[in-house]
């Protein structure tokens, strides 16, 4: 019998390239057949077969208080049904903006955009107009969206410019990225002791989630910090994964170091496409209508996505939200370690606040290069037995997963218990 989610996938790519519109979905990393869903609620969602599956990757992180719960859902319609969009300010705009100070104190002035790409690629413009500099320093894994700017691996060597990752991505504007390796404080001091003059900001994941979830070392950041100071460059902290999801505050909060500007998305939509970059006023005034630096956008602010952000953003303040949530996740990591050790398999896995990474390796990564060295073959092999079994992790080994206030007791020993069956499949000869 053919899957409704076979035909669909053959369907789309007669008219969608790969048959998707991001391709992480297209299960490129993993093989087989992306699942076409159909709705969720909770900690679930259903696929075009009527499979449901226990879901971790919650939107990409978005779904914090679990799909469809009532409220959001409420407060969608209720927005809806007094217009989609305006194109003219709203109240509901300064609502967010004054709840999202409120929250990250680092945060003086923030401005609405739709997506994390959007917003990096406008907190990058801001730092640059506001220093007059051109060159950017990013790190190796980091992942801040699709500018052109940003898609650039490392170059040979510490003042060797970056190399395109993408086509279409021209030279001349690689050129003017640096990319260093993550984790590594002493790398960027001697960049900075070279060229600190010509470096207009340093944009960094403090909790990686796009080489699966790397934290940064205490070190890393705080040289970071101390090195922007010195050479007036701007430190911009991307928490559109991390900002409230491993902590209310942030990432920044865990580690109680201030960016100059931080880029959120993800959580602050609920569901919805919202992003923002913001930070300190002197820099914010740089942006038109203020200053030089411009940007712009017709949808930014829309009143449906902000009521699902700002409902999600009060949700997510009840007392003891982060602590079931760092609960339930150390709960299920705790859980996949012990049952990979009963079954002899080389295996590691972190976590914080509601993000959480496996790893097929004996230790949790701390660097790039680590994190590359993981088993791919053999999460590929755990990631279809799982996905049978009616668990659904992130299709790549190299991305982070999320849980939801949804997630109970019940469906953390569910997944574990599936685990166990997964990790006594015989491994898969590493490619």
């Amino acid at each position: 019998m053919t899957s409704n989610n076979d035909t669909l996938f053959t369907r789309a790519q007669r008219t969608t390239p790969g048959g998707v519109n991001s391709p992480v979905r297209a299960f490129r990393s993993v093989g087989g057949t992306p699942r076409f869903i159909t709705h969720a609620a909770g900690p679930y969602f259903w696929d075009a077969d009527g499979k449901r599956y226990i879901d971790y990757i919650g939107s990409w992180g978005p779904a914090i208080v679990g799909h469809a719960h009532p409220a959001v859902i409420q407060a969608v319609q209720e927005a809806a049904a007094r217009g989609l969009s305006f194109g003219a300010p709203t109240e509901g705009e300064i609502e967010m903006a004054e709840e999202i100070c409120r929250l990250v104190p680092s945060i003086e002035q923030v401005r609405l955009v739709s997506s994390g790409t959007e917003a990096a690629m406008s907190a990058l413009r801001l730092a640059r107009g506001a220093t007059g500099r051109d060159k950017i320093v990013k790190f190796e894994g980091c992942y801040h969206g699709h500018a052109d700017s940003l898609l650039v691996k490392a170059g040979s060597g510490l003042l060797t410019f970056g190399n395109p990752t993408s086509a279409g991505v021209p030279e001349d504007f690689a050129k003017h990225t640096l990319v260093l390796d993550y984790n590594n404080p002493q790398q960027l001091e001697d960049l900075f002791n070279q060229a600190g003059g010509s470096i207009a900001c340093v944009i960094v994941e403090p909790v990686a989630g796009n080489m699966n979830l790397l934290r940064a070392t205490p070190e890393f950041l705080q040289a970071m910090r101390r090195l922007c100071s010195r050479h007036g460059a701007v430190l911009i902290f991307d928490e559109v994964m991390s900002g409230f999801r491993v902590a209310l505050g942030g990432a920044q909060s865990l580690y109680q170091i201030t960016p100059d500007l931080t880029v959120l998305g993800k959580v602050i939509g609920g569901g919805l496409p919202v992003a923002a970059f913001g930070g300190r006023a002197e820099l914010m005034r740089h942006l038109a209508p203020l200053g030089s630096v411009y940007q712009a956008g017709t949808l930014s602010g829309n009143p449906v996505a902000v009521a699902a952000g700002l409902t999600t953003l009060k949700l997510i303040q009840a007392a003891g939200f982060y602590e079931a949530l760092g609960a339930q996740t150390m709960k299920l990591v705790q859980g996949l370690t012990g049952a990979a050790r009963e079954a002899g398999v080389t295996f590691s896995a972190d976590a914080v606040g509601g993000m959480f990474g496996l790893y097929f390796a004996a230790d949790v990564p701390d660097t790039y290069t680590a994190m590359m060295a993981c088993g791919k073959s053999r999460f590929n092999a755990f990631f279809h037995a799982m996905l049978d079994a009616g668990v659904y992790l992130a299709p790549s080994a190299f991305e982070a997963g999320f849980v939801s206030a949804q997630h109970d007791d019940a469906v953390i020993d569910a997944t574990i218990a599936a685990a166990r069956q997964a990790f006594s499949r015989p491994a898969q000869t590493e490619s």
